[in-house]
C-alpha cells in the first residue's frame, strides 16, 4: 500500500491529500463540540449538514494558501505559517455561515476550538508525514557520509538544512570557536570546541569536515586547515560570501580545500583604473592565449570592454577551448581566434597591420623546468627568438604597448629555461632604448598555483592516485599566487610601466615545497 501511494502521480497525490484532510476536518468539527459539551457528540437537524459539508468550505480555501502544491518531503515553516493562516480563515468562515444559517446548537466557543484543532491536526499530518517519508528515504538510501559542519553561524544553520535533507550526508556535530555557542544543540545537531574533534571522528566514523565560514578571512582558513591536517579527514569549504549571495546555500556548492586556500594570505584587491588603462577601447593580442596564464588574461581582458581580442596560439585544440570559454562571456567585444607560431613573423606582421594592434600580452613560452632542460635548442627558439620576432613586428607596426609574462626564474637563472626568459627581458630593453614608438614592459612573477607549469597539479594527481607525492627537496621554498591574482597583477604593471621597466611581483610570504605537499 505504501509503495503504491510513493508511486502514485503528483495530481493523484494532491487528491489523496484532499481526501485525508476532509476526513480529519469533519472529525475534528465532531471532536470541538465534544470537548465543549463534554460528551460524544453526534449532530441532528440542520447540524449535520454544516459538519460534514465543511470540506466543501475548507478545501477551496486551503487550495487558495498553496498548501496542496507544497511536496511533503520538503515542507517548510513558512508551510505551516500558510497553515495557520488558511485554518484561521476557514474557521472564520465556517463560523460565519453557521451563524447567517441560523443553525440553532453552536455555541461560539466551538469555532475557537476548532481553529486551534484545525492548525493542530492539519499542520501535524504535513510534519508527521514528512518525518515519516525522510526515515523512509534514509531505510532506503545507502550509508551516509558522516560529517562535521566547522561554523554555526547562519552559513552553518543553512548548511545543516541542506545536509539534512541530502543523501549523501549526515551531520553529527557542529565545530564552533565561540565559547557561548558550545554544548548547545543546533537543529538536533550538538556544537562541540574543536578539542573534540578526534573524539568525533572516532566516535561516529567522521570522514568529512566541511567549512561553513564563507565570510572569514583567508589567513584564518588556513589556520583552521593547518589544525585538521593531522585528521585523516577530507576538508570541503562553502564558496565565498559574493557567491552565496546569489542563492541560498546547495549540497553542490561544497567543494574541495581550494589551492587558493593553500597561500596562507587574502589576494591582492586591484586597482581598476590600471586594469583599464592600457585594454578598455583598444585592439588587444596574447599570445599564447590557450595556455593557464593566457587563457586567464583572455578571461579578465573581455571584461575590460576591449575593442577587439585577438587570441593567438599554436595548439588548435587549446584556442577551440579558450574561444568556446570566451564566447559565453564576450558580448561586449569581438573576439578572434588566430593559429599561429611566434616564430611565423610573416604570420605576425600580417596580423598586427591588419588589426591594427594597440596592446600585447606576450604570454606564449615554453615554461616546464625539466622539459626545456631536454630539449634546449627548441626553449631558446621559442622563448628568446619568439619574443625577438613579437617584438620587432611590434615595432614596425606601431602598438603603443608590449608586455612580457616574464618569471622570477631569470634572476641569476640556474636552468635553460630561466636563462631564456632573462635573455628575452634583456632583448625587450635593448629594443626599448633604441626607439620610443612601443613601449616594453616586463612582469615577473613566482608559481601560480594551478598553472600548467606549477607543480600543484601533479601534487594533485599524485594525491589522487594514492601517492607517493614526489618533492625533490624538502627545504626547497617557492613564493605562490593565484592565476586571476597575477594576470591582474601583469595588467596593472603593464599599465604602469614608461619603458623597458622590469616589475616583480610581492608575492608575499614563501611557501616551503614540503608543507604545500
Amino acid at each position: 500500500m505504501l509503495k503504491y501511494l510513493l508511486n502514485l502521480s503528483r495530481f493523484n497525490k494532491q487528491l489523496t491529500m484532499v481526501f485525508v484532510d476532509s476526513i480529519f476536518l469533519v472529525l475534528i468539527l465532531l471532536a470541538s463540540f465534544s470537548l465543549r459539551l463534554g460528551h460524544w457528540y453526534w449532530p441532528e437537524n440542520d447540524l449535520i449538514w454544516i459538519i460534514f459539508g465543511t470540506p466543501v468550505i475548507a478545501i477551496p480555501i486551503f487550495v487558495r494558501f498553496g498548501l496542496y502544491r507544497a511536496v511533503i518531503r520538503y515542507i517548510s515553516f513558512k508551510l505551516l505559517w500558510a497553515v495557520v493562516q488558511a485554518a484561521s480563515f476557514y474557521a472564520l468562515v465556517w463560523g460565519v455561515v453557521g451563524f447567517m444559517m441560523a443553525v440553532d446548537g453552536i455555541p461560539r466557543s466551538v469555532i475557537l476550538i476548532n481553529w486551534f484543532l484545525t492548525i493542530l491536526i492539519i499542520g501535524g499530518l504535513r510534519m508527521t508525514a514528512r518525518w515519516f517519508f525522510l526515515d523512509l528515504d534514509k531505510i532506503n538510501q545507502t550509508i551516509k557520509n558522516n560529517v562535521v559542519v566547522y561554523g554555526a553561524g547562519s552559513a552553518g544553520r543553512q548548511l545543516l538544512t541542506a545536509l539534512q535533507q541530502s543523501s549523501e550526508y549526515h551531520p553529527v556535530a557542529f565545530i564552533d570557536d565561540k565559547y557561548e555557542l558550545q554544548k548547545q544543540s543546533i537543529g538536533g545537531v550538538e556544537v562541540v570546541s574543536l578539542d573534540d574533534i578526534e573524539n568525533l571522528i572516532r566516535k561516529y566514523k567522521v570522514n568529512e569536515v566541511l567549512l561553513a565560514l564563507p565570510s572569514v578571512s583567508r589567513v584564518r582558513r588556513n589556520e583552521i586547515i593547518d589544525l585538521l591536517e593531522p585528521y585523516q579527514v577530507m576538508v570541503r569549504s562553502l564558496p565565498g560570501v559574493s557567491e552565496l549571495a546569489q542563492g541560498k546555500i546547495n549540497i553542490s556548492d561544497l567543494k574541495e580545500v581550494s589551492i587558493k586556500d593553500l597561500l596562507g594570505r587574502d589576494t591582492v584587491n586591484p586597482n581598476k583604473g590600471l586594469l583599464s588603462k592600457n585594454i578598455t577601447d583598444k585592439v588587444v593580442l596574447v599570445t599564447g592565449a590557450g595556455g593557464s596564464i593566457g587563457s586567464e588574461l583572455c578571461r579578465q581582458i573581455v571584461f575590460l570592454k576591449p575593442k577587439v581580442l585577438l587570441l593567438y596560439e599554436m595548439t588548435e585544440f587549446n584556442l577551440y577551448e579558450i574561444s568556446q570559454q570566451l564566447s559565453v562571456i564576450s558580448h561586449q567585444c569581438e573576439v578572434i581566434p588566430l593559429l599561429g607560431s611566434v616564430n611565423n613573423r610573416g604570420r605576425l606582421s600580417n596580423i598586427f597591420k591588419i588589426f591594427n594592434v594597440q596592446t600585447i600580452y606576450h604570454a606564449a613560452a615554453y615554461k616546464h623546468v625539466p622539459i626545456v632542460e631536454l630539449n634546449n635548442t627548441e626553449g631558446i627558439y621559442n622563448n628568446i627568438f619568439g619574443t625577438l620576432n613579437c617584438a620587432q613586428v611590434a615595432i614596425d607596426t606601431g602598438v603603443e604597448t608590449f608586455v612580457l609574462i616574464s618569471t622570477d626564474k631569470a634572476v641569476r637563472p640556474t636552468n635553460t629555461m630561466g636563462a631564456t626568459k632573462r635573455t628575452a627581458e634583456l632583448v625587450l630593453q635593448s629594443l626599448d632604448a633604441r626607439q620610443s614608438g612601443t613601449k616594453f614592459t616586463m612582469v615577473r612573477f613566482g608559481n601560480v598555483l594551478g598553472s600548467s607549469g606549477s607543480v600543484v597539479p601533479l601534487f594533485k594527481q599524485q594525491i589522487k592516485e594514492g601517492g607517493p607525492i614526489t618533492v625533490t627537496d624538502k627545504d626547497i621554498i617557492r613564493y605562490f599566487m593565484t592565476i586571476p591574482e597575477a594576470v591582474e597583477l601583469v595588467i596593472q604593471a603593464g599599465a604602469m610601466g614608461t619603458g623597458g621597466d622590469v616589475f616583480v611581483l610581492d608575492m608575499g610570504k614563501p611557501v616551503r615545497i614540503d608543507d604545500l605537499a
